[in-house]
């Protein structure tokens, strides 16, 4: 059992809620702009074009940068002003899409320094480790140090150091990059296992992954919030006339030529 398990319950209600957000990358360019949006337990895939604003949103609901403007609050807490948030980190998973580790370190290693970092108690962190490894493939290589590991097998030892301390909010910025097919499809069964009981936000471009993984569409375009729905809402967006390879693309792109957003250079 983790620390954030030992100390405050799960929450079911709104996970993470947020009113009239703004997020601000920069002096001057509001990557969030206005946003109001409600998450619940559930894997919740966030769509949208390059420069859309999807990781700046995922970086605030990870607590890392501060909200310029508006209410934001995960898990109960208001995290909106300045503070101490590291009683809620250790109820929160984090991938960015770019993460440090020590390359002499084999992921057994890494994991566990996450999980200290992350204040797992100790007597855990073993079975915690172990856990978190198998849950995405790497057991076999739990042993082998990180700078031996393959593109996609450090995104999974990645995934790893987000769940071992079993977060009540997970948040995966771009997971599956480097993940081969068959990755995917393992990656994809472990997001709707996760979504049980935790509230899963999955930023992503591949429009197949949120059809195959997730209960809920978040469709951001330059800051704002475009589109909410199930898979077969976003779906039934689209018609033979938009651009897509699938119903959802299309969907997608119909959503995105009728709100006039088409993403941000930022």
């Amino acid at each position: 059992m983790t620390r954030a398990a030992e100390t405050a319950p799960k929450t079911y209600g709104w996970e993470i809620r947020a009113s009239d957000l703004r997020v601000r990358v920069g002096r001057k360019k509001l990557a969030v702009d206005g946003l109001d949006l409600s998450l619940g337990l559930g894997t919740h895939g966030l769509l949208g074009p390059n420069g859309a604003g999807k990781t700046s949103l995922i970086r605030a609901l990870a607590t890392v940068l501060r909200p310029a403007g508006g209410e934001l609050e995960l898990l109960g807490t208001s995290v909106a002003g300045l503070g101490d948030h590291r009683a809620l980190r250790r109820r929160i998973g984090y991938l960015p899409q770019d993460f440090g580790y020590y390359k002499r370190f084999t992921v057994r290693e890494f994991v566990e320094y996450m999980a200290w970092l992350k204040e797992v108690p100790k007597a855990a962190v073993p079975a915690a480790v172990q856990r978190a490894v198998e849950r995405v493939g790497l057991a076999d290589r739990a042993d082998h140090r990180m700078k031996t590991l393959s593109g996609g097998m450090v995104r999974r030892a990645g995934i790893a150091q987000a769940i071992v301390n079993d977060p009540e909010v997970l948040l995966l910025d771009e997971p599956t990059a480097g993940l081969d097919p068959a990755q995917r499809l393992r990656f994809r069964e472990l997001l709707q296992e996760l979504g049980r009981d935790t509230c899963v936000v999955v930023s992503t471009h591949l429009v197949e992954d949120v059809a195959a993984a997730c209960s809920d569409v978040v469709l951001f375009a330059e800051g704002r919030l475009v589109f909410q729905g199930t898979p077969d809402d976003l779906a039934a967006a689209g018609g033979a006339e938009h651009p897509g390879d699938s119903p959802l693309e299309r969907g997608y792109s119909a959503l995105l030529q009728d709100s006039g957003r088409t993403g941000g250079n930022w």
